[in-house]
């Protein structure tokens, strides 16, 4: 059987069935590729008292968890919760096709950790995904989402892709925002949700180009029209 549990935003927010099905697995793989994680693997290894074997993108694309979930209990650990990946819905799908029993097993996830903001969740649009750039490659268009979200006056959150430091993905944001002319205000930034050392900044991007201790994983939110109670929460971490 092939189990996708959440390990929540922390070393202690998984769910007491997610340690239950833990125990019982054979084999734990850990998604290490879709977010820089807020503590050690190690630290995860110690809190489980399982051992874990990482699993990179081309290990979980390949398919071959669900093949080894045909013989035994697989689980794939994933922080947050497990479906916020498009590639852990490519993995349920095989399972179906291949006749393998799967169980999802949910956890927090900065979907819903963002309210701590302030902002109201049903107020927020499509979720946009910020990727790495690289000298021949510098995708914008995930800015088209945000210009979509701007038209119904949505507020955009922006995930940012593992790796990318905070002053970096700054500088792509706006470059982008020029190319794609999308007018950016004050930005929300939000750091480690969920844990002990989350932290939310409500700035402009003059003042956030002074900030060096961002400290991964964090996201950046591109408020949208706000109601006078969220201005009024934002105004707290300005």
């Amino acid at each position: 059987m092939l189990y996708l549990i959440g390990l929540g935003l922390n070393l202690k927010g998984i769910s007491k069935e997610g340690l239950e099905m833990v125990g019982r697995c054979k084999k734990l793989y850990l998604d290490e590729y879709t977010v820089d994680f807020p503590y050690h693997v190690n630290e995860l290894v110690e809190s489980l008292g399982k051992s874990i074997e990482l699993a990179d993108r081309a290990l979980v694309e390949d398919l071959s968890i669900v093949d080894e979930a045909k013989k035994k209990d697989v689980a794939i650990l994933v922080y947050g919760s497990p479906l916020t990946a498009t590639t852990h819905i490519t993995l349920v799908q095989e399972a179906i096709a291949s006749g393998v029993k799967y169980k999802i097993i949910h956890g927090a996830s900065i979907i819903d950790a963002v309210a701590d903001t302030g902002l109201q969740l049903y107020k927020f649009g499509k979720t946009a995904s910020m990727p790495a750039w690289k000298e021949s490659f510098t995708p914008t268009s995930f800015m088209e989402l945000v210009k979509e979200n701007q038209s119904i006056n949505a507020h955009s959150l922006i995930l940012i892709d593992i790796g990318l430091d905070f002053q970096d993905a700054l500088t792509q944001l706006e470059d982008s925002a020029k190319k794609e002319k999308v007018k950016l205000d004050k930005l929300v930034v939000c750091q480690r949700l969920g844990t002990k050392n989350s932290k939310f900044f409500y700035k402009g991007i003059p003042e956030l180009k002074e900030f060096t201790g961002v400290r991964k994983p964090y996201s950046i939110i591109i408020p949208g029209k706000l109601h006078f109670v969220e201005k009024n929460m934002l105004e707290v971490f300005s």
